[in-house]
């Protein structure tokens, strides 16, 4: 909050009069999960704001955003903008365009129940940076910070299973919740074009500079030996691999490569952690132990970097386990446009979770 607040003071009027309205929405997600905090059960803060959501909307609204938690569009997930999905350049789910105050405010207070202090910051520093992007395309109309689309599949309860998405352009965010207790969070994407901005009032800022400079720290740090194994090409992938695929696997990448944490020196695997740490660290609650990549087996993880590794030249990394990959990728625009995922091969859109489910139920 204090760093939204603080970019408020470098706008100027007009991009003060659209940004102010994340600002009033961040400051009621703060109360809202203030009370899950002290509860100790965001999901269930989480529950309760999407049945108060869903309670609001009418019949044109529920059309669009409820949705069958097995129906085709559960899996439908872009993350470009709405003119370019195919095929027919319309996003799935009820768009903060067509809500009302209470409604919009209400889905950033949803928003703020399972992303964490960061995470919601930086959910919302990219949905800013749609305004960047308008005035720097001379007016572009495709770029909106208010065409981010909420849609919520089956039906918010305690008990059950139920899911729901946030996503627009560079954002794609996927639960599953089951039996109240346990959450999937994947697929994740965050994107950020400009990477840096510079120029206009918001110049310098940096949306995912972590997701960058963590990772350089760790190539940087490698030996000759090490980076022999670590930097596999130097032709950089125009994106990242799995892109929006419903699904993905381990085969995706092909035979194992890069370097296994076996192979680094105890304060390069204090870096590999801290990196895993920073992607995690954008959701509350991980309490399972296959929806956090920290309670992966160390001997599975693997590092790979394509490119170069000096600041400003396009490059590539993964980190991968037997249960996940993350995915990031910095090659367009000059190398200023970052594209960044975090896929489950087992559990994205709460598949393991609704396995387990459908078990249960069989059994009764």
């Amino acid at each position: 909050m204090a760093l939204l607040l603080k970019t408020l003071v470098r706008l100027d009027v007009r991009t003060t009069r659209w940004l102010s309205g994340f600002v009033t929405c961040a400051m009621v997600g703060a109360m809202t999960i203030g009370s899950a905090a002290r509860a100790d059960d965001p999901i269930s803060e989480m529950t309760q704001t999407a049945q108060r959501i869903v309670s609001l909307l009418d019949a044109p609204q529920r059309a669009k955003c409820l949705q069958p938690l097995d129906g085709p569009a559960r899996e439908q997930w872009n993350f470009v903008p709405d003119k370019f999905i195919v095929p027919d350049g319309k996003r799935n789910g009820l768009p903060l365009t067509e809500m009302t105050s209470q409604q919009r405010l209400l889905t950033h207070a949803l928003l703020s129940t399972v992303l964490s202090n960061s995470g919601y910051h930086k959910a919302v520093s990219i949905m800013a940076l749609e305004q960047v992007l308008h005035e720097m395309e001379n007016n572009n109309p495709i770029r909106n910070p208010d065409l981010y689309y909420l849609s919520v599949y089956g039906e918010p309860a305690a008990e059950g299973i139920w899911g729901w998405r946030f996503e627009g352009h560079h954002l794609s965010l996927n639960f599953t919740i089951q039996g109240g207790k346990h959450l999937s969070v994947t697929p994740v994407f965050w994107g950020s074009n400009p990477a840096e901005v510079r120029q206009g009032p918001l110049s310098g800022l940096r949306v995912l500079d972590a997701e960058e400079s963590l990772a350089r720290e760790l190539v940087e740090s490698l030996t000759p030996d090490q980076r022999m194994k670590a930097i596999i090409a130097m032709d950089v992938p125009a994106d990242i691999l799995t892109g929006n695929q419903p699904s993905v696997s381990a085969q995706t990448f092909g035979s194992a490569v890069g370097i296994s944490d076996s192979e680094l020196s105890p304060e390069q695997q204090k870096k590999l952690r801290q990196l895993l740490k920073y992607y995690a660290g954008n959701f509350q609650s991980l309490n399972d132990a296959a929806s956090d990549p920290q309670a992966a087996e160390d001997s599975s993880l693997r590092f790979v970097w394509v490119g170069e590794t000096k600041p400003g030249a396009p490059h590539y990394y993964r980190i991968q386990s037997e249960t996940y990959v993350f995915e990031y990728d910095k090659t367009q625009n000059d190398a200023n446009h970052i594209h960044a995922a975090w896929r489950n091969f087992h559990g994205d859109f709460g598949r393991d979770l609704l396995q387990e489910h459908l078990q249960q139920e069989h059994q009764r």
